[in-house]
């Protein structure tokens, strides 16, 4: 899916004015208008995504409140002009995360992810940068996701066999394996070398 299709774009603000409207109303016919609302959107997302309709809605349609990006921490750590991936379950490759936890910083849940998908340690540094999800990485969610890039040290460690992932390795820029490019892009990777590569780097934001 592509977030400049309209039908995704006019889905994701339906839904998105729905909840709003469920939180912040008062009338009760109004809330049945805006679970309808929310209903349609599901709909459009299940029928052009050719996704099960209760699938759409767990993920679409599953909080309550003012809707936010969720957040996604990615930690990028260098050895010897190489960077660290990490290989999913499907047999390709990203850099080590996931979704920041509720009771967790940014820092913190980079230090988690990396340990639990890579058996090392790390201490965060510089933030690379904050990006939309939606304007870099394909497929894209019907939520909004912020993804942040983190420049780690690393402390020592190594590879554990774990239930989230399959392997790690250490890549060169140009001999990066097939990627998992909802979670991990080769333009986001070259960012990250950008970054560890530089004498100064400012925090890209958008």
């Amino acid at each position: 899916m592509n977030i400049q299709e309209p039908w995704l774009k006019w889905a994701v603000e339906l839904q998105a004015l729905a909840q709003a409207g469920l939180e912040y109303g008062h009338d009760k016919y109004d809330f049945e208008r805006y679970r309808r609302i929310r209903d349609i959107a599901a709909e459009m997302v299940s029928r052009q995504a050719e996704l099960p309709l209760e699938k759409v809605k767990d993920l679409f349609c599953n909080e309550s409140g003012y809707q936010t990006p969720k957040l996604d921490s990615r930690a990028a750590i260098f050895q010897e002009e190489k960077i660290l991936l990490v290989q999913e379950s499907d047999g390709r490759w990203s850099l080590p995360g996931g979704w920041v936890d509720v009771d967790l910083t940014v820092g913190e849940n980079v230090v988690k992810e990396v340990r639990e998908e890579a058996g090392l340690e790390v201490v965060p540094g510089l933030v690379i940068a904050l990006q939309d999800q939606h304007r870099h990485n394909e497929p894209v969610n019907a939520y909004g996701v912020c993804k942040v890039f983190v420049l780690c040290e690393l402390l020592g460690g190594s590879f554990q066999p774990n239930l989230e992932t399959l392997d790690s390795g250490w890549f060169a820029l140009e001999e990066l394996p097939p990627l998992s490019t909802g979670k991990t892009s080769r333009e986001q990777i070259s960012m990250c070398f950008d970054a560890y590569r530089a004498g100064h780097w400012q925090t890209l934001l958008e």
